[in-house]
């Protein structure tokens, strides 16, 4: 009777569910729950970024932030309290360090 059915050196690290980490699935959708009122950081198609707290977004990728900071050659350029950014403008979301 072999064992290395049951060993996890073998069988390599595995996560909650018995899945390993290469088999974890995440789409974007779960980041975007994820990242729900947590600050981030979108990038516009022209290089602009704006920093702030993810408020809401919907299907078109149309972001609502608050507490926003916008960044142009990595220099503050402006800040407001409450942004709205539209969905074709954005080239990418990323989650920020608190």
């Amino acid at each position: 009777m072999s064992t290395e059915a049951n060993d996890p050196v073998a069988n390599g690290p595995t996560e909650k569910g018995g899945q390993t980490a290469a088999e974890e699935k995440r789409t974007p959708s779960d980041f975007l729950k994820a990242v729900l009122g947590r600050p981030v950081n979108v990038c516009l198609n022209s290089g602009t970024q704006y920093r702030g707290v993810l408020a809401c977004l919907d299907g078109y990728m149309n972001i609502a932030m608050e507490q926003t900071e916008e960044y142009a050659d990595d220099q503050l350029k402006a800040k407001f309290g409450d942004c709205f950014i539209r969905g074709n403008n954005v080239l990418y979301i990323s989650s920020q360090k608190r």
